[in-house]
């Protein structure tokens, strides 16, 4: 499971970096490349409910195996030439991740019902860890392969496919008479009238856009300021390992208490802290803006996950609430990076962006407090 997670994030935290130069050698404006960056979280949203359908046809385990080998066939797309290829693997990749991001949460409820926390803390640490890598040496492994973009890209197949070798011999394994699908009864529309569910799905989906955004962008309000390409990857890189930090420690911290406003309280105002900083004085000590900035944004991910665990009461219902959450959460996540190069298109500007980012953390902290509450979610007809 945790292998399954390490490779879901990768095939988007690689592009940021790598933006540059795929603007420069495709001649995609700001707005064309933020929908590069969109494309995949757009899948995560749009085809989030089709992991639960697939797992209640084919069984869980084949159902990971078919997304990691599309995962696998969607990076190697992406080594072809053409703007066509790239979006399409994106595209591809996107939907691999989707099917795995639904699952997850629901398998940790099914199989460790004692140890959700911590559970839970590794396979979003596996998550936040391998996109920190992704960004950081995305930039030096294309480098290497004479400065092209594509290979930057492409080496996140490697990883994939070894996930795939290993889990391999788990589809010999005689399928348990009920596996987790994802999908309750009533399915996630039961949770539709419910104030706990979207509490919780409006958390998750203005962090995620915060986050994305952050992912596509970051690089280059840096590089916009004279910092190298590489060394702005390498920024973007540590606001994410900074992130390992929380996303291993908070599930377990989050499951201890019965309220988790207090949490959602100081992740908001860590993340505001550097964002001010980027936006007031970017050059002055863009270690430390981007260490706040990461520690508040990627703690607040893994709460969001517990989250998802802690108010369902059951299995069915913590399934339903996965779907709604990651189906809804991430189609609005996916306006993160498309809005953010809009207004620096229209303003010429990355302090409007910037702004608009900040301005986010408002409604993020309010749902929070509300999602917070000891409460569960009660599914409707």
């Amino acid at each position: 499971m945790v292998l399954v997670a390490a490779n879901l994030r990768p095939a988007a935290a690689a592009v940021g970096p790598l933006l540059g130069r795929i603007r420069a050698d495709t001649g995609l404006s700001a707005t064309g490349a933020g929908a590069l960056t969109t494309l995949p979280v757009l899948c995560f949203g749009a085809l989030a409910p089709l992991s639960p359908r697939l797992a209640r046809r084919l069984g869980g385990l084949t159902t990971v195996a078919l997304a990691l080998a599309l995962l696998l066939f969607g990076l190697l797309v992406r080594l072809v030439p053409g703007l066509g290829f790239l979006f399409f693997g994106t595209a591809v990749a996107g939907t691999a991740i989707a099917i795995g991001n639904v699952l997850l949460p629901v398998l940790v409820r099914s199989n460790f019902p004692d140890r959700v926390g911590l559970l839970t803390g590794m396979y979003s640490t596996a998550l936040i860890g391998f996109a920190a890598l992704a960004a950081g040496v995305s930039v030096p492994v294309a480098d290497a392969f004479g400065g092209g973009w594509r290979p930057g890209l492409a080496i996140w197949a490697l990883p994939a496919a070894v996930t795939l070798a290993l889990w391999a011999p788990q589809l010999t394994r005689r399928r348990p008479p009920r596996e987790p699908s994802g999908e309750e009864p009533h399915g996630a529309r039961a949770l539709l009238r419910d104030r706990v569910a979207w509490a919780v799905t409006l958390f998750f989906a203005i962090q995620s856009a915060g986050f994305y955004a952050t992912l596509a962008w970051l690089p280059s309000v840096f590089h916009s300021h004279g910092i190298s390409t590489a060394r702005a990857g390498v920024l973007l890189s540590l606001s994410l390992l900074v992130g390992l930090i929380p996303s291993l420690t908070v599930p377990s911290l989050a499951t201890r208490v019965r309220d988790q406003r207090l949490f959602v309280l100081a992740f908001v105002s860590v993340a505001a802290a550097g964002w001010l900083g980027v936006i007031l004085a970017p050059t002055a000590a863009p270690y430390l803006w981007v260490a706040l900035l990461g520690f508040g944004q990627n703690a607040s991910f893994p709460l969001a996950l517990t989250l998802i665990v802690l108010r369902g009461s059951t299995i069915t219902s913590t399934a339903g609430l996965s779907t709604l959450v990651q189906t809804v959460g991430y189609l609005v996540a996916a306006a993160g990076p498309l809005v953010i190069g809009a207004v620096h298109d229209i303003t010429g500007s990355w302090t409007p962006a910037l702004i608009v980012l900040l301005a986010l953390l408002v409604p993020q902290l309010l749902v929070g407090l509300a999602a917070g509450r000891d409460c569960t979610v009660t599914p409707r007809l």
